[in-house]
C-alpha cells in the first residue's frame, strides 16, 4: 500500500487524508504540537491513518503532501524529504504571510520558493484552488458530464503525473500548468481561483490563460 506523509493537520491535510484513505492510501500525518494531539483525527481515519512528527511522517511517506503555509526561514524537513515528490498546498496570502518582496514582484511564485527550499525534492503544487471539503463532495467518476477539473504546476514531469494520477483517483480531471513559474495563475483572485467550484478541463484551461498579474497591497 502507498503511503502519503502529510504535513500539517488542518482543514486541507485532514481533507486529502480522508480522500487518500477512501482511495486505498495510508498515511502518515502531522501537525505543529506533536502526534498526541492528532488522535481524535486518527481514530476517525481508521487503521490505515497514524500521526507523526513532521519528520518521520516525511521519511514514512512514499511521497508527500505539505499543507502549512511556506515560511521565509525554511522549516521543512529537507532531509527526510530528499529524492521524493512532495505536494505543495499553499496559497501566498499577505493578511497571513505578511509580505514578501520576491513574491510580491512577480520575481518568483510561492511554489518555486517552496522549490527552493526544498532543493533534492520534486515539488508540484496541486490542490490549491479548490475548498477542501470539496474533496469529497465534488468528487466525481471519469467521464461525469459534471466532473471538475484542477490544476497542478511542477519543473518535473513525474510530480505532474503523480498528482494526474492521484486527482483522477479522487475524482477529478487534471490541467497541466507547468512549470512552476506559471502556478500563480491559479492563485487567490485569479479566474480559476474564483471559479474553482465550477469548472472542468475546459473551462479550467480557458481561466487559466485569462489571469492577469495582480498588484499586491
Amino acid at each position: 500500500m502507498t503511503t502519503i506523509g502529510i504535513i500539517g493537520a488542518g482543514e486541507v491535510g485532514s481533507q486529502i487524508a480522508r480522500a487518500a484513505i477512501a482511495a486505498g492510501y495510508s498515511v502518515v500525518i502531522a501537525n505543529s504540537r506533536g502526534p498526541e494531539t492528532l488522535a481524535a483525527l486518527v481514530t476517525e481515519l481508521g487503521p490505515s491513518a497514524r500521526a507523526a512528527y513532521a519528520r518521520d511522517a516525511a521519511a514514512a511517506g512514499d511521497f508527500a503532501v505539505v499543507a502549512v503555509p511556506l515560511k521565509v526561514v525554511n522549516d521543512m524537513p529537507a532531509e527526510e524529504l530528499a529524492g521524493k515528490i512532495v505536494l505543495d498546498t499553499n496559497n501566498y496570502m499577505v493578511w497571513r504571510d505578511g509580505n514578501i518582496p520576491v513574491l510580491d514582484s512577480g520575481e518568483k511564485t510561492v511554489h518555486e520558493l517552496r522549490q527552493e527550499q526544498l532543493p533534492a525534492s520534486k515539488v508540484a503544487k496541486a490542490f490549491t484552488h479548490i475548498q477542501a471539503p470539496r474533496l469529497l463532495t465534488s468528487a466525481r467518476p471519469a467521464g461525469a458530464s459534471d466532473r471538475l477539473a484542477l490544476s497542478v504546476s511542477s519543473n518535473f514531469p513525474e510530480a505532474v503525473a503523480l498528482v494526474t494520477r492521484l486527482y483522477d483517483q479522487f475524482g477529478f480531471d487534471t490541467v497541466d500548468n507547468s512549470p512552476l513559474s506559471e502556478s500563480w495563475r491559479t492563485g487567490p483572485g485569479q479566474p480559476a481561483w474564483i471559479r474553482h467550484a465550477h469548472q472542468n478541463r475546459e473551462e479550467l484551461a480557458l481561466n487559466l490563460r485569462r489571469a492577469r498579474r495582480l498588484a499586491q497591497p
